[in-house]
């Protein structure tokens, strides 16, 4: 099989990449590239230069595909016409072109944040979307867009992961960076909210194994890790890899929003937007889990790795690259 990928470049993109080149079942990755490869130099792949309103470019591409991986996205952005720009109306322009050119098998990367927090139990697909972000409204109104916009001999599956941790990312590193140091932020009492959280790597387990389920129609998943977490265990196992120890310094809601809202004003000053901005900490204080029920029964999807062994591969690879 052929295959194109959208966020190839990126964190979950390019180990997602990096299986693909390595699988038995594909024999061509294409991926759009906008500017640098970062994590795809040197990789066997064929890069297709463009974005995702590079009409003429996809269309080219998909002509031989027979699957197509969407996992680019914007995460961070200051308006919802951004959001909206980048996450609805670029996804809408790759379903069209895919149906234009006899794609029959699409699996597109969402966000739990589209379903919005959980409330004293883990969330199911069946439950009302709430998202409580500008980035998680985007991911809903993708979603709804997807479901009215998908060709009916089309084959498409939407995955909603939680929070992705992993070698090369670079948000939730900061917080593994800071415990190296001595300190633990921690929002609320370290035990509650909970959350659900997922190494990269299951993440691509479960990516792939959507692309092999070809019944018609859109179907939505979470997929998530082995168990529900909170940031006590978190901190804990960081400090055991880490061999150091930090101090926890618990954070109520009302502080997280205004360390939040002195981050963002002061980036603006310097014409960036933060990842730690005020919307992001309207999620942060909230619980965020979910039910991967539904993928364990349908798509056979199983986590292998447990938070502790997750955690270790992450700052194991942090160390070696210099990140630590």
């Amino acid at each position: 099989m052929k295959a194109f990928v959208t966020g190839g470049t990126g964190f979950i993109g390019s180990h997602l990449v990096d299986t693909l080149i390595k699988h038995p079942d594909y024999s061509e990755i294409k991926c759009l590239v906008r500017n640098n490869e970062k994590w795809l130099e040197g990789k066997s792949y064929t890069k297709v230069s463009g974005d995702l309103h590079s009409i003429k470019q996809m269309q080219q591409a998909l002509s031989d595909c027979d699957v197509i991986f969407h996992l680019a996205g914007v995460v961070k952005a200051p308006t919802q016409k951004e959001y909206d720009h980048a996450n609805v109306e670029a996804t809408e322009n790759l379903l069209r072109l895919a149906e234009k050119c006899g794609v029959k098998k699409i699996v597109v990367l969402s966000s739990l944040a589209a379903a919005g927090p959980s409330n004293g139990s883990p969330i199911t697909e069946q439950d009302e979307m709430k998202p409580v972000s500008m980035y998680g409204e985007s991911k809903k109104r993708m979603e709804k867009m997807i479901h009215r916009v998908a060709a009916p001999d089309t084959s498409v599956t939407i995955l909603r992961p939680p929070a992705v941790y992993g070698p090369r990312e670079d948000q939730i590193y900061s917080l593994f960076k800071m415990m190296k140091f001595g300190v633990a932020p921690i929002v609320g009492d370290g035990n509650h909210p909970e959350l659900s959280i997922v190494y990269v790597m299951d993440v691509v387990q479960g990516i792939v194994k959507a692309a092999e389920e070809k019944n018609k129609g859109v179907k939505t998943y979470f997929i998530s890790g082995k168990e529900i977490a909170n940031w006590n265990q978190i901190r804990d196992i960081v400090t055991t890899v880490l061999g150091r120890k930090n101090i926890p310094i618990k954070l109520k809601a009302d502080w997280v929003k205004k360390i939040a809202g002195v981050v963002e004003t002061t980036a603006t000053f310097f014409g960036t937007y933060p990842v730690i901005n005020k919307e992001k900490a309207n999620e942060m204080i909230l619980e965020w889990t979910c039910s991967i029920e539904k993928a364990e029964q349908e798509l056979n999807y199983t986590p292998e790795y447990s938070l502790e062994e997750g955690i270790a591969r992450t700052l194991t690879w942090y160390k070696k690259h210099g990140w630590l």
